[in-house]
């Protein structure tokens, strides 16, 4: 055969999936020969016989076909366009670092109710975080707001920007990454009304478990005994027979009981009910979104006040797209929120974690004072608050507050809340002037305001049984033939039913943008692309009580080259301002380069028969940020402050006292931005007809020049502590944090008989370290903070517990006994530390790295989501892990010392004599036992592994056939459920709040309906 006959001449038209021909199209054959598609997407081309095609159209996905003689038709199937900064672009374009989900689709099987929820489990490098990094941009149709004033039935997608040339034209406040939610909006189609009705349950995963009254007061005479204290005469031993009394129940008044989380004061479980509607349509000049939505929850406790508790929230937002001209389009854009939250007085699930079980009675019946005497009897008379008509107020004269009391009596704080947004945007069109040139604009203004108001905020007094400091003393409680009474009581403090009202916690926010770019795109014969844009924006964020608006100035430019959408290569930059410096150190230049290669147009790749699409990209940048100076003492830390308002005084010979002068810091007029020095790299492929799509990335982060007071740089008499903490010691950017990771998403799409499945799975590793750091106060190498994780975990290193045997020894300073301890007193039972250093002693010396805290997530996060149609249902499933960081088990219901600890369950494994060789907690001390055993340690520290089954969700629609013949185009029901189970060792501590409201888990029913 000639190489003439290896020739051929094809031609055809190229179209999109619904018909529509696609003019300017590209086909490249063999040898790089080229053909550009006419105004009907008709084109011909000579290319080698059974070489391979690839199409290209902007908007359109890549495709490669088989050059053949009676090729016809080509069907291009639309791209993806993905939120970047200031832009929509084509995903097969992104070059790296950008991660997004489509929330509109996700909600047909995934329900959810808060704007980000399980993000992480779609977004590889998101964990409530971006890639390690606290301090994200949250930004709402490209203005910065709350994530929590959007709900998902008003969002369309999310877009997650986690690599600094992504993050560049957002300037200093985005430095930690972006989240870009971006609203629904309406369509050139006939107009469609969506209603959802959701309603739910959320029960408790579980409550603290405190010990009852008869089991905590004997582990408190077991405690009295361990301190060789006498019970002799001791008020604070109980005896044998109160013991037996508390246990038995037998007058829960005399001998109390409170267990807060009894069915006597909670519901089982809360509610949360909602309905939103949805209005969507347009024609060719304008097109609208509205959504109007409702939500009501209920609360937990099920006494007095407490029944009034919940929230109320109600929004409309409208968005509408106007064409005025061919020249001149418009988005608007406002949203309304009116939310009211009701509470009850008092602090319930704090005293939860406080209040001793057997401290008093919170209500004393009526019925045991029908012996009293006669003050107790006009107690009675004239007191406001006899709740239910069966009880007065309990209390002592030490405990004057009654959480109980609290909630009958007090009345309720109802929050009131309210969020004003509105944005404008204009798009002129200025092909008249160059073609390919645009202008946008966007103003935005949002008003936040809230407040509470404290309702029939009442006063109470208490009644304690008897009168203690009369003489003689009168016992709180009797006996007699007919059983026990109280012959009299002790009022503490007065009763005021006022019934008013007052105003707290006044608060109020505005934020104000505005941003305008000039973008110019142009290609030579669609083969060298070019997109460029200028960019200038900012806003001020000005809060009440906050001296200083934040404020952020911005100007970027960004110029972007492809060949052939094959070769890429983007410059961006940002000038960044901010007045938190001085005047010669606002500005800062923020430079990023990105390149990439797509692989598979290269000629060794097209006849591939599974790779789609692939593509490499790599960029490298820094960002200059004031992300780090808090946002109201991070103004003009460059100059010398001084203050005399701390309290300090010194003193004359004579006894004269004068208040201090104290310096606070000294100047530094070099003191300027942190910087973000980054290199990343990314791969995307789609394989085997887009069953699989995966996208990679590498990262590696410096932030450099964190702000703080630099001691190793100046001489130590420049700091002092007597009679005041003073220092001359200037701010510097000096501190440095380092991070490195990966994320890995893969996503899966097959039909498998008659079952669509979609798996999604996302990965993220992330090992963070101190880069620079002040170590001077640290002798020892194992101690300083350099090198370390960011989040490091320090404690001593626990070595069992004393022993009878041990104390001996120390007492007689036999050889080999334990080393002494620093913390206090110790006794058999004690935590015995190790002595890293050998010196002799353990003290703060001696503790060293445990592990990582995971203040900004676990280093290791995976995450599954799966959806499996069939027929007409359809059934999600998403599930999580977390791995790689540590925790202390600290707060009060581990560390319970002194004669007011509240004794939870934890102490149940407590050491004695009998249980030394099986005692997971220490021996119990009336005193302050912390001292020595309640200090960070290895002791006390539990992994944060786990694994959770977050959502689950199945749904049916009925059929289209059997709605036909009705007004309802779409009808479907779902029950799905949150937070349903965890597998962890620690899942009892991780799944308990301590001295908050618990942990919920949400099972609801949900109805959608399309008219």
């Amino acid at each position: 055969m000639s190489a003439q006959d290896s020739k051929i001449i094809i031609s055809g038209v190229v179209v999109d999936n619904k018909g529509n021909h696609i003019a300017g199209a590209i086909i490249t054959g063999s040898n790089n020969q080229t053909s550009v598609a006419n105004e009907t997407g008709e084109f011909a081309l000579t290319v080698d016989r059974s070489s391979p095609l690839i199409i290209n159209a902007p908007g359109y996905k890549t495709t490669s076909v088989e050059a053949k003689s009676d090729l016809q038709t080509i069907i291009l199937e639309s791209s993806e366009m993905v939120q970047v900064a200031f832009n929509k672009v084509d995903k097969a374009d992104v070059l790296g670092g950008v991660s997004s989900v489509n929330i509109a689709n996700m909600l047909e099987s995934n329900y959810t109710t808060f704007s980000l929820d399980n993000l992480s489990g779609y977004i590889p490098g998101y964990h409530g975080n971006i890639w390690g990094m606290n301090g994200k941009l949250i930004l709402v149709d490209g203005v910065p707001r709350d994530e929590f004033n959007v709900l998902p039935s008003e969002i369309e997608e999310i877009t997650v920007l986690k690599s600094s040339a992504a993050l560049v034209l957002y300037g200093s406040r985005a430095a930690k990454g972006v989240v870009s939610i971006i609203t629904k909006r309406g369509a050139e189609k006939k107009n469609r009304f969506d209603v959802r009705l959701n309603t739910g349950i959320l029960t408790p995963k579980r409550y603290a478990e405190y010990l009852g009254s008869a089991e905590s007061l004997g582990l408190y005479n077991e405690a009295i005994v361990n301190d060789n204290i006498s019970i002799v005469n001791n008020p604070s031993y109980t005896s044998e027979a109160e013991l037996a009394n508390y246990a038995s129940g037998v007058n829960p008044y005399r001998y109390p009981n409170i267990d807060f989380y009894s069915s006597d004061y909670l519901r089982k479980f809360s509610t949360r009910s909602e309905i939103v509607t949805e209005y969507t349509g347009g024609n060719e000049k304008a097109q609208f979104y509205v959504n109007v939505g409702n939500y009501n929850t209920s609360g937990l406790i099920d006494i007095g006040n407490g029944k009034k508790e919940g929230e109320n929230r109600f929004n409309i937002r409208g968005n509408l797209d106007i064409k005025l001209n061919d020249m001149i389009t418009s988005k608007i854009n406002t949203s309304v929120t009116f939310y009211d939250g009701n509470s009850a007085q008092g602090n319930f699930w704090g005293n939860a974690a406080t209040l001793k079980p057997n401290l008093f009675a919170p209500l004393i019946p009526l019925s045991y004072l029908e012996k009293a005497d006669e003050k107790t009897q006009n107690y009675i008379a004239t007191s406001p608050f006899i709740i239910d008509g069966k009880y007065l107020l309990g209390g002592t004269s030490t405990q004057q507050t009654n959480p109980f009391a609290d909630i009958y009596t007090r009345g309720i704080i109802k929050g009131t809340y309210r969020k004003y947004q509105f944005d404008a945007s204009l798009n002129f069109n200025l092909a008249s002037v160059l073609k390919g040139l645009t202008f946008d604009t966007q103003f935005a203004i949002d008003y936040n305001t809230q407040y509470s108001q404290n309702i029939d905020n009442n006063t109470y007094a208490v009644y304690s049984p008897g009168t203690p400091n009369t003489n003689p003393p009168v016992p709180g409680w009797l006996t007699d033939g007919d059983g026990d009474y109280i012959p009299t009581l002790t009022k503490l403090g007065a009763d005021l039913n006022n019934n008013s009202r007052s105003l707290d916690n006044a608060y109020q926010r505005q934020t104000k943008f505005f941003s305008g770019a000039f973008k110019y795109k142009f290609d030579y014969d669609r083969v060298h692309n070019f997109s460029t844009m200028l960019i200038a924006h900012g806003y001020t964020l000005a809060e009440s009580e906050v001296y200083h608006a934040i404020g952020n100035a911005n100007l970027g430019f960004q110029f972007n080259y492809n060949y052939k959408n094959t070769y890429y290569a983007d410059f961006s930059q940002n000038m960044v301002h901010s007045a938190r410096f001085a005047p010669k150190q606002r500005d800062a230049f923020s430079p990023t380069v990105s390149v990439g290669w797509r692989i598979s147009n290269e000629k060794f790749l097209s006849e591939s028969n599974f790779i789609d699409d692939l593509k490499l990209t790599a960029s490298a940048g820094i960002l200059n940020t004031d992300l780090d100076y808090d946002a109201n003492t991070g103004y003009n830390l460059y100059k010398t402050s001084y203050s005399s308002n701390n309290g300090s005084f010194f003193s004359w010979q004579e006894g004269r006292q004068l208040r201090t002068t104290d310096v606070l810091r000294g100047e530094n007029y070099a003191l300027g931005f942190e910087r973000r020095k980054e290199i990343s790299l990314g791969l995307e492929a789609s394989l085997f007809k887009n069953m699989i799509q995966v996208s990679a990335s590498y990262f590696y982060t410096r932030f450099l020049g964190i702000p703080g007071q630099n001691v190793n740089a100046y001489p130590n008499f420049l700091s002092v502590n007597n009679p005041s903490p003073s220092s001359f010691i200037p701010y510097a950017n000096f501190e440095g944090d380092q991070r490195e990771g990966y994320d890995l998403g893969i996503s899966f799409n097959k039909r498998v008989n008659k079952v669509d499945l979609n798996v999604g799975f996302v990965a993220t590793y992330y090992d963070t370290k101190a880069y620079t750091r002040n170590d001077v106060l640290y002798a020892d190498a194992y101690q300083r903070r350099a090198g370390k994780p960011i989040d490091a975990l320090y404690g001593l290193k626990s070595d069992g517990f004393f022993s009878v045997a041990d104390i001996a020894a120390m007492a007689n300073k036999t050889p080999g006994a334990p080393v002494p301890q620093s913390f206090g007193a110790v006794k058999p039972g004690s935590i015995k530390y190790v002595d890293v250093n050998n010196d002799g002693v353990v003290d703060n010396n001696d503790q060293v790295y445990l592990g990582r805290g995971g203040y900004a997530g676990s280093p290791l996060t995976l995450g599954l989501n799966a959806t499996a149609k069939w027929n007409n249902f359809s059934l999600f499933v998403m599930a999580n892990r977390t791995s790689g960081s540590y925790g202390f088990k600290n707060n009060s219901y581990y560390w319970a010392s002194g004669i007011n600890a509240k004794y939870s369950a934890a102490m149940r494994d407590r050491w004695t004599e009998a249980t030394a060789a099986t005692a997971t907690y220490p021996s119990l001390s009336t005193g302050n036992n912390g001292d020595n055993n309640f200090r960070n340690s290895d002791f006390w520290l539990y992994k944060n592994d786990r694994i959770n089954l977050a959502r689950v969700q199945l749904s049916y629609d009925i059929p289209k056939a059997v709605l036909s013949r009705t007004f309802i185009s779409n009808l479907g029901f779902y029950v799905n459920g949150s937070d349903l189970l965890t597998i962890s060792k620690e899942k009892q501590h991780m799944e308990t709040n301590f001295g908050a409201a618990p942990q919920m888990r949400y099972y609801s029913l949900g109805l959608t309906a399309a008219f």
